[in-house]
């Protein structure tokens, strides 16, 4: 399923599951789970009862006609991994930035995650850059999960814009706060549910500015895989339900190219993965 939060035509936001150009109102068919984070608290069993609901429901709204908003409501963490495929290591290792260690970890403040087609306020950066990732929703909590088991804690899939303010990347050593300016985290365009993905290791991902391809790559290239990803981090702490991870980009963001090629208002970004969908995000003039 692709389960998505709406709006359209005020009383603010809705729950849905998208057929082909429609939606139907999760409300509208009597379910009465109250947010997103409640469906995937309930699993299974919710997406159950939903797909039994909606198979015998008609889509009650045109997916034109609806605005689209980030398809969970704030979550409790936004984890993203640094420099996870190859050439993009092999591109930042061009810039002097060191290869890691191990998994390098930055939080993105939950605060900057925006909806699918918002638009990117710049703020104060004169760096801005983009980064397509695929994203990650974690469903039943996981604590000390080894690799082998991991897929099991994957609720489901997102696109992933990575905006970042490079100029302010570096002003500490986790990255957060040049990863975490307001309406950075452009995600969606709805969570598909991860029995839809049967391998989430075999996905095309592609990120276009005003129509030229800048990104182009597979997630099997990844360096440590999702399966990785959610064993290192709930070695250390606990994973809950809900919690997004943002897994690498591959090679080809602005800073990476000669000479550097940064947004600039009115340039239009475009994030597409494989099975998935596409968030497209116009960099507007920064508020004051």
């Amino acid at each position: 399923m692709k389960l998505v939060r709406f709006e359209t035509g005020g009383g603010g936001p809705r729950l849905g599951v998208v057929l082909g150009e429609g939606v139907v109102d999760l409300g509208a068919v009597g379910m009465v789970y109250p947010s997103m984070l409640s469906i995937i608290e309930g699993g299974a069993g919710a997406l159950h009862e939903i797909s039994r609901f909606v198979s015998t429901s008609a889509a009650g709204v045109a997916l034109k006609d609806v605005r689209l908003l980030a398809p969970i409501e704030r979550p409790g963490k936004y984890l993203a991994i640094g420099m996870n495929y190859q050439k993009h290591l092999e591109e930042a290792a061009r810039l002097g930035v060191p290869a890691p260690k191990q998994q390098l970890w930055f939080n993105k403040q939950t605060s900057c995650i925006s909806g699918p087609y918002d638009d990117i306020d710049p703020g104060v950066t004169e760096k801005l850059d983009y980064e397509v990732e695929l994203g990650v929703v974690i469903g039943a909590p996981a604590k000390r999960v080894q690799e082998a088991d991991a897929r099991a804690h994957v609720f489901g899939y997102f696109v992933a814009n990575d905006v970042s303010a490079r100029d302010w990347q570096f002003h500490s050593p986790t990255f957060t706060v040049g990863k975490s300016f307001d309406t950075h985290g452009p995600i969606g365009p709805w969570i598909v549910t991860a029995d839809e993905i049967p391998d989430p290791h075999a996905l095309t991902l592609r990120c276009f500015v005003n129509g030229k391809l800048r990104q182009e790559s597979d997630t099997g290239r990844m360096i440590f895989n999702i399966w990785q990803q959610i064993a290192y981090l709930s070695t250390a702490f606990m994973l809950e339900s809900g919690d997004l991870i943002a897994t690498g980009t591959p090679e080809g963001v602005g800073v990476g190219m000669r000479p550097p090629q940064f947004l600039a208002p009115g340039d239009v970004v475009r994030c597409e993965i494989e099975h998935i969908g596409a968030i497209e995000n116009t960099v507007r003039l920064p508020s004051v």
